[in-house]
């Protein structure tokens, strides 16, 4: 057993953990905002430049093909998802993935608000991920590439035809920038600023393969759309969207920081370094699993577990044996020692989940921080149970 009643000696030199907003980069200060636009309309040269910087910034760490187009959007990823959702669905069946809470809660969006009779729904328990060889690609898709709340990711895009008939709609707020997402695969993308760089939130990204465009030029779908969900007008698309003239006012401080990341991200070598540092963090942790008395993966298959949101579970039998209500308080104790110790901040699991830890491994937090983490974790359980 390893026991840990004394507390380590080093802390994470930030203890930032939280699973959005996330950890701001390396190095990030209040300079880093210098530069932005304040007090300036969004509609101004310099404004729609400022808009465009991220487009342009985003494509080119992303590498995203130049006929797709990407744009800002309200309401963060949720607002993106939902502005796909409400355009595009009800021209064929859809096929609707759920293994955590923000998959369910795009269920919930299609059988309930948008009650779509054609919906076939394909759902798995926390730590595992739907049988994937069941998805109907004649129907359109959706899933999240990485479940933010259960650890969970596709292992790869393998089981996306490239000739399939309906469109791909991935929920992408905790993989890009951290996994590689092959856009041949994908016909849309979503994701929010405050996930794998660090940004501010309330802000979404829309990515559209040519093939969704279409459908968004030749479907009209039978429900009335709000403002900020209409991507088309007179049955084209809306090309400003794509180009920096957003639906409504964006936060040019909110800009200004997103800017910042995606040179960050650049600067620090880009996506394949991105993916580097988050997937080290996986590794860091997976190590130090395999000799706790006490935790383990919530994914219990290696091929699935993200390298952003690691959710972990309890394996200790005296922990084990306490009620769900109980297991909780337990696992909100731990999250509070650590907050007290100034070790770890909102690492307590998301509040659908099986009671755990959930810690951000995304590409802005530091190797070292996560190898500081570990021995307070188990320091915070073996004081909790004593």
């Amino acid at each position: 057993m390893r026991s840990a009643l004394q507390k380590p000696a080093r802390r994470p030199s930030n203890p930032l953990f939280s699973s959005g907003p996330c950890a701001k980069r390396p190095g990030w200060s209040l300079d880093a905002l210098e530069g932005a636009l304040l007090g300036r309309s969004h509609r101004s040269k310099p404004g729609k430049a400022k808009l465009r910087e991220v487009i342009d910034l985003t494509r080119a760490v992303l590498a995203i093909p130049g006929d797709y187009r990407i744009g800002i959007v309200p309401a963060s990823d949720t607002g993106a998802v939902e502005m796909a959702l409400w355009s595009m669905l009800g021209a064929r069946g859809v096929d609707m993935l759920a293994w955590e809470s923000f998959g369910k809660e795009w269920v919930t969006d299609v059988t309930k608000q948008l009650k779509l009779a054609n919906a076939r729904i394909l759902t798995a328990s926390y730590g595992e991920l739907p049988d994937l060889t069941q998805v109907d690609f004649s129907h359109d898709v959706v899933f999240t590439w990485n479940g933010t709340t259960s650890g969970v990711r596709v292992p790869n895009a393998d089981w996306i035809p490239d000739d399939r008939q309906g469109l791909s709609i991935c929920d992408a707020t905790s993989a890009a920038f951290a996994m590689d997402l092959p856009w041949h695969k994908i016909d849309v993308a979503t994701w929010s600023w405050q996930k794998v760089l660090g940004g501010e939130a309330a802000h979404g990204m829309l990515v559209l393969s040519p093939r969704a465009v279409e459908r968004l030029e030749t479907f009209q779908p039978d429900r009335p759309l709000p403002k900020i969900f209409r991507l088309t007008k007179g049955g084209k698309l809306i090309d400003g969207i794509f180009e920096g003239d957003t639906i409504n006012t964006p936060s040019m401080l909110c800009v200004e920081d997103a800017i910042d990341g995606l040179r960050w991200a650049l600067s620090a070598g880009g996506l394949p370094n991105l993916i580097r540092r988050s997937e080290q963090n996986l590794r860091i942790v997976a190590e130090w699993v395999e000799t706790s008395d006490w935790a383990g993966f919530l994914a219990t298959d290696p091929a699935i577990r993200s390298c952003t949101a690691i959710c972990l579970r309890f394996t200790d039998p005296e922990v084990n044996g306490l009620s769900p209500a109980a297991q909780a308080d337990f696992a909100k104790t731990l999250a509070a020692l650590l907050e007290k110790e100034g070790a770890a901040f909102d690492v307590g699991s998301y509040r659908d989940a099986p009671p755990g830890l959930r810690l951000w491994a995304g590409a802005t937090v530091e190797n070292d921080d996560m190898e500081a983490l570990l021995p307070w974790l188990d320091w915070a359980f073996h004081s909790a149970r004593s």
